[in-house]
């Protein structure tokens, strides 16, 4: 009989020491604010950029070519010097020599 009687002091006594730690586990994060106890995963979709490439030939008139910076170094990058009236600019990997009173191309480099 005091066997029975320890066991089940035993058992009570370690019931009652374990509800309050149950208690906690359950409680964890109870101090956050509503919401951020959930976490959301975004789903982002990233388009590629379609890049589109245009092939320049002599006598073709380039509108935009004002909006462009003139290379000034052209020996530097194995050009020849333009003459009075032209200049050259870099478009997309290309070099072209552009007369500066119209606009039109005449000549195209491939940029190293």
């Amino acid at each position: 009989m005091k066997i029975f009687i320890r066991t089940l002091l035993a058992t009570v006594a370690l019931s009652v020491a374990a509800v309050p730690m149950a208690q906690a586990a359950q409680q964890y994060g109870h101090d956050r604010k509503p919401g951020y106890s959930q976490t959301y995963k975004k789903k982002v979709e990233t388009r590629k950029k379609v890049v589109t490439r245009r092939a320049w030939h002599q006598g073709e008139r380039y509108s935009d070519w004002k909006r462009r910076p003139a290379v000034r170094d052209y020996h530097r990058h194995g050009l020849r010097k333009p003459n009075r009236g032209q200049q050259w600019v870099k478009v997309d990997n290309n070099y072209l020599l552009l007369s500066i009173a119209t606009g039109v191309i005449l000549g195209v480099s491939a940029a190293r």
